[in-house]
């Protein structure tokens, strides 16, 4: 390996850090002295200083560029940003009788003009989020499933995303989030939505950053 791919494979390593060196925001120097001694483990050897600022000098960010152009272009697409808010959300542990629950809890809110239920099952257990007018009906039909978690006063944003597909937007997306230090309880997606939960207190927050990404081109 040599000091340049070193460099390049710590660089792409540590979130965010290549769009900030794109963006001259970090102090090269600083930078390489902090890669130095790493980059001299991997090697077995003593490396200059100089050859690691003039290896992250040399980085091409054009893969990077090309990438947050098209990701940037296809959020300028995006339709209808819908706001939920009084949303709740329950995490069980996956059991024998847990679908029968999801399923009696589908059909009452298949009949409210409000509505809003989404099932997310993983490995070993469920995330159930609904409308917090429903809590009392969730806690009844799932009154012998394990809890992991519950949380309330909570609401979300959904984004219907254009058909087409684009690497890196998801990232692009919570990137931006992330930097805002907007904490995500839960994450929802379907084709061609992408629905992010957040605390009451974040909503506005989090839409002004969404709407900040789909305006920005």
């Amino acid at each position: 390996m040599s000091v340049a791919k070193l460099v390049e494979k710590h660089i792409s390593s540590i979130p965010f850090l290549e769009e900030s060196i794109q963006d001259d925001l970090i102090n090269i120097s600083s930078l390489a002295r902090r890669l130095k001694p790493a980059i001299e483990e991997e090697l077995g050897k003593t490396v200059k200083i100089g050859a690691v600022v003039m290896a992250i000098n040399r980085l091409n960010f054009k893969k990077l560029k090309k990438v947050n152009n098209e990701v940037s272009d296809f959020l300028s697409r995006v339709g209808d940003i819908i706001i939920r808010s009084n949303l709740s959300t329950y995490t069980f542990k996956n059991s024998m009788t847990l679908s029968a629950a999801q399923m009696k809890l589908m059909d009452i809110v298949s009949n409210e003009i409000d509505g809003f239920c989404t099932v997310s099952q993983g490995v070993y257990e469920t995330t159930v989020v609904t409308v917090s007018t429903l809590d009392d009906e969730v806690k009844k039909l799932f009154a012998k499933e394990s809890v992991i978690e519950n949380q309330s006063n909570l609401s979300s944003v959904t984004l219907r995303l254009p058909t087409n597909d684009v690497p890196g937007v998801y990232y692009y997306i919570l990137k931006h989030v992330a930097w805002e230090n907007i904490n995500i309880s839960e994450v929802i997606s379907t084709r061609n939505e992408l629905t992010l939960v957040v605390s009451d207190d974040e909503i506005d927050r989090l839409f002004t950053v969404l709407m900040q990404l789909k305006k920005k081109k």
